[in-house]
């Protein structure tokens, strides 16, 4: 195998590895749309404090996009 045959094989493997996790993502995100909702809405006006006063939200969007 060529030097260049195997720099497109890999890039290939790179592009498709990078669309499988794109779809992931938006599976993902769609699933858990209903915990992003919910975090968000914690979140709004908050700064620094959304990571003590969100840690329930965030614990929950996390669980489920870990799924």
């Amino acid at each position: 195998m060529g030097l260049v045959q195997e720099a497109r094989e890999n890039h290939v493997k790179k592009k498709v590895e990078e669309a499988l996790r794109s779809k992931m993502k938006q599976k993902a995100l769609k699933e858990c749309d209903h915990y992003t909702s919910k975090y968000a809405e914690c979140a709004v006006g908050r700064t620094i404090s959304v990571v003590w006063q969100c840690r329930k939200q965030a614990k929950e969007l996390n669980i489920c996009l870990h799924q």
